[in-house]
């Protein structure tokens, strides 16, 4: 797996102060998509011990309230292999943190109806996620001032609850 980038401190990708990985591939290609660059399932950085290390010094800040992954796609096969072992290894240590999970797959049709189906790592990765914000950016849909999304479109899920239920449940962000 490679990333693209890894910012210490992000506040527009998730609730509070995060920590946030942006891996590199991604097949959605979304019109006006933001980080075009992060496409290419061979740009960025190696992600090893020392990015992992990275990441965990930054998680360590009582501030930071958690971990966002975004891309380039996540839930890009190759990347959900090199996530897994991160993400376990967070909530092992920090499991007051929360992990959040950007996607332009559809939580109901593609991550439960096809990965969790096709692909081990998914219903295991899917144990560790918090948060997960679905759907392909869509340019037409876009608004400026929603909350940790870019287009209306996409959804807010709180995985646990979905999980639980066997459906997508919304979370309520304070206005």
């Amino acid at each position: 797996m490679k990333y693209a980038d890894i910012k210490k401190v992000d506040i527009a990708n998730g609730t509070g102060v995060r920590v946030s990985l942006f891996v590199t591939g991604c097949t959605h290609h979304c019109k006006g998509c933001f980080n075009r660059e992060a496409w290419d399932f061979s740009y960025g950085k190696e992600y090893d011990e020392e990015a992992e290390a990275k990441i965990m010094e930054e998680l360590s800040h009582p501030y930071v309230s958690g971990l966002t992954l975004l891309g380039g796609e996540p839930l890009e096969l190759v990347n959900q292999q090199g996530l897994l072992p991160l993400i376990k290894k967070v909530k092992e240590k920090y499991p007051e943190k929360t992990i959040w999970c950007y996607t332009g797959y559809t939580f109901e049709k593609d991550v439960m109806g096809r990965m969790c189906k096709e692909w081990k790592e998914t219903p295991e990765l899917l144990k560790y996620i918090d948060v997960m914000v679905d759907g392909e950016f869509e340019e037409e849909n876009k608004k400026v001032g929603l909350k940790f999304r870019g287009s209306t479109n996409q959804r807010i899920i709180n995985v646990p609850e979905s999980l639980k239920n066997k459906k997508a449940i919304l979370v309520t962000l304070d206005k």
